[in-house]
């Protein structure tokens, strides 16, 4: 590619990731579609890449969101309600204390998805990653955050400190549900909170943050594996890619948490029928 073409593909691609990472559409259909649309071949090692470092935009993204809570997980900050709740006294329910947000919460979470994609790591690059398999995921995950949304489960975890570890556990069994290429890590995991008794909110905030670690995780895995093939010519191809990601990951992550508590679900869910019914005529053509 010249510098020019490659300039173009990482905005497009940056902009996608960007936009559909944080939110329940499946940024993976999204970019094996966008993919095919601007005729790059699947063992395209320099986009490949790009969209691993793409995802670290991502990831900053969300680290610039979350960064009060993220320090306060490691005792760098303290939290507003922090600061205001009174010293625990004899007699009083030690509810809330026992129940503040922490690391382990985290650990829990990321721990199911991170052993299963340990084990399962070559079959899903080899046999989850085609055309079909995304396809079906798209409406699989789809109707999962249907019947999320229509589930009448009492909230019990209103913010995050509500959050007890049980849930998280369950939240992250869910989770797994995502190494389904085109399932979505957003729409499974806030399904899972929502299924397991979190309000949209808390669902949407423990599965950002959850995606740190995560994506940090599998990106560093990936990056490693195709650093030797990689050259000078690719950094205008990765710095684009890269700043637009983060720019379009930030807006969208602050848009989708003010969203989510209003429209729920269900409109996302419609959107991956009709994506999965494009992703469809286009494989067919």
């Amino acid at each position: 590619m010249n510098t020019w073409w490659d300039i173009v593909v990482g905005f497009v691609l940056g902009v996608v990731e960007g936009l559909t990472e944080f939110a329940p559409v499946s940024s993976t259909g999204h970019q094996i579609l966008t993919r095919s649309l601007l005729g790059i071949q699947e063992d395209d090692v320099a986009v490949n890449t790009l969209i691993v470092v793409i995802q670290l935009g991502s990831i900053l993204a969300a680290v610039i969101v979350y960064w009060k809570r993220l320090l306060s997980l490691f005792g760098l900050y303290k939290l507003d309600h922090e600061e205001k709740e009174p010293a625990y006294q004899p007699g009083q329910s030690r509810r809330r204390r026992h129940r503040r947000f922490n690391l382990l919460h985290v650990f829990i979470g990321i721990i199911p998805s991170g052993i299963l994609g340990v084990l399962l790591h070559d079959f899903i690059k080899e046999k989850l990653f085609g055309n079909v398999t995304v396809l079906f995921a798209l409406i699989a995950g789809g109707i999962l955050m249907i019947v999320a949304d229509k589930a009448k489960v009492q909230v019990t975890a209103h913010t995050l400190d509500d959050l007890t570890y049980k849930q998280a556990f369950y939240i992250g069994l869910i989770q797994c549900l995502s190494l389904w290429p085109g399932f979505s890590r957003s729409g499974s995991t806030i399904s899972g909170g929502l299924l397991v008794g979190c309000n949209h909110k808390t669902a949407s905030d423990f599965t950002f943050i959850m995606a740190i670690p995560i994506m940090l995780g599998a990106a560093t895995v990936d990056l490693a594996e195709n650093w030797n093939v990689l050259s000078a010519a690719d950094l205008p191809l990765f710095i684009t890619g890269f700043i637009t990601a983060f720019i379009f990951a930030l807006l969208a992550i602050k848009f989708f948490l003010k969203l989510i508590d209003t429209v729920k679900l269900t409109p996302f869910a419609i959107y991956r029928f009709i994506l999965a019914a494009v992703f469809g005529i286009f494989i067919l053509m």
